[in-house]
């Protein structure tokens, strides 16, 4: 059974391309504490790649990548260091 993960933050990136996705994203996560977890939306494919690459080349969680549509992701990522 998959644990319950709250959301502490939730940012909508949809219409931006990189590297604005993954600028918005690190920005969101810099602003929070270790252990919170951070919910993306996006649109933009290439990002539902790079974003959790960067994030764990940051030390961070990447807990899930998930395509919710035909063209939109849901990127669920824990914050594990400053």
């Amino acid at each position: 059974m998959e644990e319950e993960v709250r959301i502490s933050k939730r940012i909508d990136i949809k219409g931006l391309v990189c590297p604005y996705t993954f600028v918005k994203a690190k920005i969101a996560i810099e602003g929070m504490e270790i252990g919170e977890v951070l919910e993306v939306l996006l649109d933009y494919e290439e990002a539902s790649r790079s974003i959790p690459r960067s994030m764990e080349d940051h030390g961070q969680k990447v807990l899930k990548v998930e395509q919710i549509n035909g063209t939109d992701w849901i990127l669920v990522i824990r914050k594990e260091k400053e």
